[in-house]
């Protein structure tokens, strides 16, 4: 009984991870897991688009941001950001792109300078939105890590 059990074990563990291995959104094994090493991802660091930046400390994105040659776009739901997003920042929910972003593409050229951003670490959101904008010929996207909750510590402009 103990064999037929093991067997049974041993081949639920291999039809489970092939089932994972070939679905469309089956968890990647090798994630980045850490905090401290940046975003909190299932991906590989190679599956990630490599040609955004990330900005690892907030102070870079602030001077950005002074620069006013940047648009900061805010990746979180409509809730969140009317509760509160960098100031003059602009609002395309990950969750709606398809909805919005042909009216962002007629607000905004491809050669704008972007900076995305969502909640932190712990979302990814700010790198989704990145790689959609990617996908419609951005090509100078970069993604404030750490997000809205690290901007409004340092006491940067907020609305």
């Amino acid at each position: 009984m103990i064999k037929e059990m093991a067997i049974i074990m041993v081949c639920s563990v291999v039809a489970a991870f092939a089932v994972n291995y070939f679905s469309p959104v089956g968890v990647a094994l090798i994630g980045q897991w850490d905090e401290t090493q940046g975003v909190i991802t299932a991906m590989a660091r190679n599956d990630d688009i490599s040609g955004n930046m990330e900005i690892n400390d907030v102070v870079i994105a602030k001077q950005l941001y002074d620069t006013k040659k940047f648009v900061f776009v805010d990746a979180r739901s409509d809730e969140d950001y009317e509760e509160g997003h960098v100031k003059g920042a602009v609002s395309l929910p990950i969750g709606q792109f398809d909805e919005l972003i042909f009216s962002f593409l007629d607000q905004y050229l491809t050669d704008t300078m972007i900076v995305t951003y969502c909640s932190g670490r712990a979302c990814d959101e700010s790198h989704q939105l990145a790689k959609l904008l990617e996908g419609f010929g951005y090509e100078q996207v970069n993604i404030m890590i750490d997000g809205y909750p690290a901007w409004q510590e340092r006491g940067f402009p907020i609305e």
